[in-house]
């Protein structure tokens, strides 16, 4: 009995004492978990860090003439203003300064490129580019181009500067993490992260439609326009833009493939050389499915080809229906627009055409509308011939049955405007007419001694 009283003392003893060294180890191990530093270095603040000194503040300072009542200020009844303004509007003005904030990112640090929106700079005066460090730089306007939003200005430093790193925006995934970095409300390097909610959006603001952008829900507000859109890896996928005001936890970015070929045309020739195919097509509808025997309505109907274009030169006829570009498929006008804005000049496309009920393809090999068709088209279009002035072109000769000539116009009248170009001779006017050739309208601002007034034209 004793020894088995022994024996059980020493087994209670050997387990205390197991118990002791156990709970003291776990304690011990808890403390330190409890206490432990994460990694706080994550993916997210590795881009950040990795970007942020290439991301800029763009600040451009302008001037506009405003009419002013001058008793206004001295609590003139609100009602007698129109009778003042009779008076004042065309001659007491008043000088005042304006500026515009926005973001953009440094893409080629050796020749100082920064990409950015253009409606950023779309009142052109003086542009300062403020870097994180708080290097100020004056710019320069390389080149806008509206259509797209996108501009490119330059700057000059003795040092290279910290740029961005090129993504692709081809190979996005809807649900991956993306980061907004820019300057919304003037706070600078403001960084938002979300995820890539859809691609190929297509937003319809008050006077255009921009196609193919990248949706987010990463903030992007006033102030974010022109800054980039970073893939996990700190890579550009896109321009970051704030066009659509309407927005609530939305945001849109222009994707960085389709802006490269614009940067390239805007670094290269100061604007974007627009692809020519030479197609004029219209929507299948249930009457013309009807006519044409047609199970369905996809595709865009060809109702015409322009003479000596390169879709002429490929094959394709007049009465063909386009069923993709590069297999891309097309339901409308407008998604055929799409594709056609996506297209440099000498691209080479493969378009999918349905004809005698079989599908054929045949590729294209676009190429920039030629300047010397610009005059004829002109004719044919607008119902005007014209020869340079030192304000413009003045119209030399009208088509009796023109719309121009129906509501007025008259030979000596001066096209001083198309559209957002100004006109200070022939080589604008060209551009013009073939830049807008495939609108359904244009506003022309036409001058006729000291008056001016704009005029829509529609085609």
């Amino acid at each position: 009995m004793p020894e088995f009283y022994l024996f059980n003392n020493k087994n209670i003893f050997k387990v205390f004492l197991f118990s002791t060294i156990f709970f003291s180890l776990l304690s011990t191990f808890f403390h330190q978990w409890a206490f432990a530093e994460y990694p706080r270095q994550n993916a997210v603040v590795q881009a950040v860090s990795k970007v942020s000194p290439a991301v800029v503040n763009i600040s451009s300072k302008y001037e506009v003439v405003e009419n002013v009542n001058p008793f206004s200020a001295y609590g003139i009844n609100p009602r007698l203003d129109s009778f003042f303004r009779d008076f004042f509007d065309h001659g007491y003005k008043q000088r005042k300064k304006r500026s515009s904030l926005g973001s953009g990112v440094i893409i080629d640090g050796n020749r100082g490129f920064i990409l950015t929106n253009a409606h950023v700079i779309e009142e052109v005066g003086t542009i300062t580019v403020t870097l994180k460090d708080e290097r100020e730089y004056k710019a320069r306007v390389v080149g806008a181009d509206p259509d797209s939003d996108l501009a490119v200005l330059e700057i000059s430093s003795e040092h290279p500067l910290p740029a961005v790193d090129m993504g692709n925006s081809n190979d996005v995934m809807i649900g991956e993490t993306v980061i907004a970095i820019g300057n919304p409300f003037g706070f600078s390097n403001t960084v938002t992260t979300g995820v890539i909610s859809a691609t190929n959006r297509s937003i319809r603001t008050d006077n255009r439609v921009y196609y193919n952008f990248i949706q987010t829900d990463a903030s992007i507000n006033p102030g974010n326009s022109g800054g980039p859109l970073l893939n996990i890896n700190g890579e550009l996928i896109g321009i970051n833009t704030a066009i659509y005001a309407k927005a609530q936890g939305i945001g849109f970015a222009i994707p960085i493939n389709r802006a490269s070929r614009i940067v390239s045309d805007l670094i290269k020739y100061g604007e974007v050389i627009h692809a020519w195919v030479g197609i004029v097509v219209q929507n299948i509808d249930v009457r013309l499915a009807h006519y044409l025997k047609l199970s369905d309505k996809k595709g865009v109907f060809v109702k015409g080809i322009e003479h000596q274009s390169p879709a002429e030169k490929a094959g394709i006829e007049e009465g063909d229906i386009i069923l993709a570009i590069n297999n891309n498929k097309l339901l409308s006008t407008s998604d055929y627009e799409a594709a056609i804005r996506n297209l440099s000049a000498g691209d080479a496309i493969n378009t999918s055409v349905f004809r005698n009920n079989k599908t054929m393809v045949f590729p294209v090999k676009t190429s920039a509308y030629p300047l010397d068709k610009a005059l004829p088209l002109a004719y044919s279009l607008y119902g005007v011939k014209v020869k340079k002035h030192s304000i413009g072109v003045v119209i030399k000769e009208i088509d009796r049955k023109s719309y121009l000539y129906k509501i007025g116009a008259e030979p000596g009248d001066i096209i001083r405007q198309i559209n957002e170009i100004a006109i200070t001779g022939l080589d604008d006017f060209k551009k013009a007419v073939i830049k807008y050739r495939l609108e359904q309208s244009a506003v022309i601002l036409l001058q006729r001694g000291g008056r001016g007034y704009y005029i829509t034209v529609r085609f």
